[in-house]
């Protein structure tokens, strides 16, 4: 509290609305009241009492108490209002009106906006109802997510006209939007949820849309100008760039980060560089001292130009797009303005928590946003660590010392946020920032804006200053690929607690505070303008606590409303530099080594030192392992739509992807236009991120089990991104480009493929096996010139094998048909089943009690010995359910527990088919399915198999 009141408030806000908004109900009432016992002990160790306690106090509970009182208000009133269950709701065809609240996004063959609905008039048979009917009279207040599905070419440009602000009727379908599917999967119903939108609404054709544009007052809509104006600006980079160069231009200078190019989008991600690609506290730093240098040279005062740029920054977080982290950046340039306006000490922790404040009471929602979380975050933390970085770098010259704080602090700061929201850090983030973020930010964004301005003056200007652009561009862009060639520099992490990353961030101060402090004080400093300010001017004595925060702090010398630095008077372009950049400036005082010179560590801070900074690598160590539980084995059959994968992580933590499911694309060249510049992939979109969700950091072995497109499709994806030691395959192709691609990758990677045969095992770990009994392909022998041999019949060419693992045991089928089914079970019959596997002479040690046990033994309805009767504990359900498959005397031999099926929800081909669904019942196994249930594991420990699954059932 001590000089800093609001501070204190904001964290205690913040504390209470977070602590609500992970917990809900009796475990929200223990929390609080857990928390509020612990108070005391902080209060305690912060020094505060008196009236403070009760300040704080209250600060607490009104963040918990926002939080509930809003979240409480967050649900959609459609059912309510129309007397329908919400689940009837779904897919209820409509007229609605309302009107159009956002920017219209067209993407290939769709467009998506939000409109606020007005009215409703049902159009289903239902109308009859008198409710129904009458339901069209009231006014629904609600936001919807629409998307238009694009019939022709041509309606891109109807949909173009569309605007904010236009009245617009539609005609189509309510949807409930999708939610998570795979345990840590995206939810897009959530994230819908925190932007207070509970439906989607589906039409069918640009001719199902009417829109009518503004009259009077409402042609003036401020949004509907800013989005005229963004695609103005949008044209005129576009005009002046080739692609890839605009897209990236548009979200450099003016925040248009949809229409980046997606691969250099994924390129910058992986070394931690979007944060440049998208309008920041960076932009709002430059951009207020490039006005101020301006005013400046226009010969105006002092407070005049504080008071005309302090008018325009709003003007600029609307036509920037309006991140919450361009929010933060202006709300804190607008208060410093301000205040340097007044002549009024500044102090940047004050001014962050004033923005945090203002911020997460218009919308409490911000907390969970990634953006929110690392504009502020890294914010506070340049503020709070920075200072006691630049020790690290204090034998460097001045200017590389600065950036090389900034960039280490950065990253420091935002490494736990990073892997927690993308599982994945680059250790050459650090060379990357500290080589191209100067770059970008102090060249190449005021050459791209000084070019864009003058195409509106006169484009062969431009074209020079753009040309020079775009060399630096190319620069940049070799720079990153040539980085990430290096992939073992990307380290994959697993999911962290919240709890690991508080103990994260506060072993990182003890350290560096130790690292700074010394046994020694420092000398005392002259502090320039740029700096913060405390509110007290008095300084409290010198603790671990408050040392980092402290250093951060400056008194101002103010002369009459001048401010002034060592006697001279500050110039705008600084105090410009440093009201919207309050976090850097401590970066600017680096010292020289001899500042530091005198101070010395005690044997007992160098062994604490020791201590810290083993604990803190310790962490790092722990976190970066893999979770596993102790001596279980784990089978993940996840939902990725309609195809199969599997990731198979056995007890020892080996890790099998047993496919990878796919997209399938029925579009042909004519229709060109309907592809989106990100189109969805399974692999890229769900298989990869919830492997490095998993903290997978490679695969020990691939499985294909055919080359169909909803098998190996997403393992494209997954070959780039995570290493992979083998590729199994069923040793053909289906001379299909994408698949031969896939073989080109695993082998531009110098990853061993094998074919498999019928006969073959193989040992992942002492308690886990596969052995494969399909296919039987030797009568398809490799051709002379040694290429693989091409199958048309790819369903029937299945990888089939028998995982034995930790006491259970599953079949795995791919898409094999009846026929092959029959066969099989003829092999088992007449024993040369199991002479396959003698004759292959592989791992029989391992083998030979599987096959004993399983592929030797009679078909049951010629034994009447029931101990002859085969039965596995999980099979996994071949082609999806299809009725092609899954004959009733390959499930009678089987005889399987549990059945698993995966399938796409409603997907075209009626899987699983009724037929299929008849058979297993009758063979008494239980029933899994993707399409119901979301994911289904299965964890494995000493034959006992424990079953979760993620819709309806315990996460």
């Amino acid at each position: 509290m001590k000089g800093r009141p609001l501070l204190s408030f904001t964290i205690c806000w913040l504390c209470g609305s977070g602590i609500a908004c992970a917990l809900t109900g009796w475990t929200l009432i223990w929390g609080l009241i857990g928390a509020l016992a612990c108070l005391p002990l902080l209060l305690r160790f912060i020094d505060v009492r008196g009236w403070s306690v009760l300040f704080l106090l209250v600060a607490f509970i009104g963040g918990a108490a926002h939080w509930e009182w809003n979240d409480a208000r967050n649900h959609s009133r459609l059912p309510e209002t129309l007397h329908i269950a919400a689940d009837e709701l779904d897919g209820w065809a409509a007229k609605i009106q309302g009107e159009l609240v956002s920017d219209v996004r067209i993407d290939g063959d769709r467009a998506d906006f939000k409109i606020q609905m007005s009215s409703l008039l049902p159009i289903s048979d239902s109308s009859a109802d008198t409710d129904l009917a009458a339901a069209s009279a009231f006014n629904i207040d609600e936001q919807l997510m629409v998307q238009v599905r694009l019939s022709e070419e041509e309606e891109q440009q109807v949909a173009a006209g569309w605007k904010r602000g236009d009245s617009i009727t539609l005609n189509g379908s309510f949807t409930t939007p999708g939610e998570a599917r795979n345990f840590g999967g995206f939810d897009y119903r959530s994230h819908l949820r925190t932007l207070h939108i509970h439906w989607l609404f589906k039409v069918k054709g640009a001719s199902s849309v009417t829109a009518v544009a503004p009259e009077g007052l409402g042609q003036y809509n401020v949004l509907r100008w800013t989005d005229w104006t963004r695609h103005k600006l949008g044209s005129a980079v576009e005009g002046l760039f080739p692609e890839p160069h605009a897209g990236y231009m548009k979200g450099l200078i003016i925040g248009m980060a949809n229409d980046i190019d997606p691969g250099t989008y994924s390129q910058f991600s992986q070394l931690g560089l979007t944060h440049i690609m998208a309008i920041s506290g960076t932009h709002v730093a430059v951009y207020v001292a490039s006005l101020l240098l301006l005013l400046s040279w226009l010969r105006l005062t002092r407070e005049t130009a504080l008071t005309i740029v302090l008018v325009l920054l709003p003007a600029y977080v609307l036509l920037s797009g309006g991140s919450p982290s361009v929010i933060r950046a202006g709300i804190m340039s607008m208060i410093g303005l301000y205040m340097a306006r007044r002549g009024l000490a500044r102090d940047g922790l004050q001014m962050i928590s004033a923005a945090a404040l203002l911020m997460i009471w218009w919308d409490p929602y911000f907390l969970l946003s990634v953006s929110f979380q690392l504009s502020f975050l890294v914010t506070a933390g340049l503020m709070i660590y920075m200072p006691l970085v630049n020790r690290l770098f204090s034998s460097w010259p001045k200017s590389l010392a600065a950036t090389a704080s900034v960039t280490v602090t950065a990253q420091l700061i935002s490494f736990p946020v990073t892997i927690l929201y993308f599982n994945q850090f680059s250790l050459l983030s650090f060379v990357a920032n500290f080589l191209l973020v100067s770059l970008i930010s102090a060249i190449v964004l005021p050459l791209g804006t000084v070019a864009m301005l003058l195409s509106f003056i006169w484009v062969p200007l431009a074209k020079p200053l753009a040309w020079i652009a775009i060399q630096l561009n190319q620069l940049t862009f070799t720079s990153v690929e040539w980085m990430n060639s290096m992939s073992g520099f990307v380290l994959i992490w697993a999911t962290p607690s919240l709890l690991w990353i508080a103990a994260y961030y506060a072993v990182l101060y003890a350290l560096l505070y130790l690292l700074h402090r010394g046994n020694g004080e420092q000398r005392e400093t002259t502090f320039i303008e740029e700096e913060t300010a405390p509110l007290v001017r008095r300084q409290p004595p010198v603790s671990m606590g408050n040392v980092g925060i402290r250093s951060s702090m400056s008194n101002v010398a103010q002369d009459q409303g001048k401010n002034r630095v060592d006697g001279k008077e500050t110039s705008l372009t600084t105090l410009g530099a440093s009201i919207a950049w309050p976090e850097y400036t401590s970066a600017f005082t680096a010292r020289g080594a001899g500042y530091y010179a005198h101070e010395r560590m005690s044997k007992v801070q160098r062994w604490l030192c020791g201590g810290l900074a083993l604990s803190w690598i310790a962490g790092l160590c722990w976190a970066y392992q893999t979770p596993q539980p102790a001596g279980s084995g784990i089978v993940q059959f996840l939902d990725i739509g309609q195809g199969d994968s599997t990731l198979i992580t056995t007890p020892e933590g080996k890790h099998i992807l047993v496919d990878g499911g796919g997209t399938i694309n029925f579009g042909n060249a004519e229709q060109s236009w309907k592809t989106r510049r990100d189109p969805y992939e399974v692999g890229a979109k769900v298989v990869v991120p919830l492997l490095k969700k998993r903290g997978i950091h490679q695969l020990d072995a691939v499985i294909v089990t055919h080359a169909d497109q909803d098998h190996f499709g997403g393992l494209q994806a997954v070959l780039e991104q995570i290493p992979v030691k083998r590729f199994m395959f069923n040793g053909t192709t289906s001379g299909k480009d994408n698949f031969d691609k896939l073989l080109n990758t695993a082998m531009e990677r110098k990853i061993p493929l094998y074919a498999i045969r019928q006969g073959m095992s193989y040992t992942a770990d002492k308690e886990t096996s596969l052995h494969f009994i399909g296919p039987d392909l030797e009568h398809m022998d490799v051709n002379a010139s040694g290429s693989l041999p091409v199958s048309e019949h790819q369903n029937q060419d299945s990888v089939v094998f028998l995982l034995d693992m930790a006491g259970a045991s599953m079949l795995f089928t791919g898409d094999m048909d009846a026929a092959v089914e029959q066969d099989l079970l003829y092999m088992i019959q007449d024993g040369s089943l199991a002479e396959a596997f003698e004759q292959k002479g592989a791992d029989l040690e391992v083998a030979e009690g599987v096959v004993q046990r399983v592929l030797t033994r009679p078909l049951q309805g010629n034994s009447n010995d029931a101990s002859a009767f085969v039965s596995i504990d999980v099979l996994k359900v071949a082609h999806h359910g299809s009725k092609t498959s899954s004959t009733e005397a390959w499930l009678q031999y089987w005889n399987a527990k549990t059945a698993v099926i995966s399938a796409g929800v409603n997907n075209t081909y009626g899987h699983p088919n009724p037929g299929v669904m008849e058979r297993l019942e009758a063979t008494g196994s239980d029933i899994y399915r993707t399409d119901q249930m979301g994911e289904v594991q299965m964890r494995v420990k000493d034959g006992k198999i424990d079953i979760r699954y993620k819709l309806n059932g315990v996460e």
